[in-house]
This record gives structure tokens, C-alpha cells and sequence, in this order.
């Protein structure tokens, strides 16, 4: 009978332990998710914010401000839904061209034992666009 309640609570640590690593397991999943689209997005918005008459008369690479958080947006709201982001953009230099972003990401909250948790993530990336030379 003993041994029996041995495999009782051994069984229970597993489960509970089960439950940890998938809490855990899926923050950081998105925590890498979101990084990667926060970099890309920024990186494609960028590209769409060029300014190509200020590169034809000064031969120098310039985006719009206003340009590249309309595309940031739009197209990060094509991939998540934009009620649990909250972006921050800060430092947008048309000329040369440089932007920083921080996108919070509102976690869902769980309840262990009565606490209730939640987690923020917080991505921020930095992005300067560069001209090749010619070789």
C-alpha cells in the first residue's frame, strides 16, 4: 500500500511538472516569434518608406517617418492581432535612415494556486538601412 502512494504523488509531480514546461514553453515560443516578425517587419517597412526623389536629387538614402509606421503597422496587423501589442517608436531618422521599435506583447494571464501571473514581453530592435556601394 505504501509503495502505491509512492506512485500516486510521483505521478502527480509529473503532471505538475507537465504543466510548468508547456507555460514555459509557450512564452518563450512566442517571445522567438515575435522577435523574428518584429525584424522582418521593420526591415520590409523600411524598404517601403524610401524616398526615391530625395535618392534621385541627392543620391542619398531617406525614408518617411509617417510612411514607414503605416506599413509597420499594417503589415504586422496582417500576422497577429493588434489588441495584445503595443508599439513604441522612438528614434526615426529619415536621413540616413534608422528606426527603433519596442513591441509589448500582453501576455495571457494563468492563476497558480490563486496567483494570478501574467507576463509583458518586451521585443525592441533597432534597423539602419544601408547603400551597397558599387563596385
Amino acid at each position: 500500500m505504501k509503495e502505491s502512494y509512492w506512485g500516486y504523488w510521483l505521478m502527480l509531480l509529473g503532471s505538475f511538472v507537465i504543466v510548468i514546461l508547456m507555460l514555459v514553453s509557450n512564452i518563450t515560443t512566442k517571445n522567438t516569434q515575435d522577435y523574428y516578425l518584429v525584424k522582418e517587419t521593420a526591415q520590409a517597412a523600411m524598404i517601403d518608406a524610401i524616398d526615391y526623389g530625395y535618392y534621385r536629387e541627392y543620391g542619398e538614402l531617406a525614408i518617411n517617418a509617417e510612411v514607414f509606421i503605416e506599413s509597420f503597422v499594417s503589415r504586422f496587423s496582417e500576422n497577429v492581432s493588434l489588441s495584445t501589442y503595443q508599439f513604441d517608436f522612438y528614434d526615426i531618422y529619415e536621413c540616413p535612415p534608422k528606426v527603433s521599435v519596442k513591441v509589448t506583447s500582453k501576455s495571457g494571464t494563468f492563476s497558480v494556486m490563486g496567483d494570478v501571473n501574467s507576463f509583458d514581453i518586451v521585443n525592441k530592435v533597432d534597423a539602419i538601412l544601408e547603400l551597397m556601394p558599387e563596385d
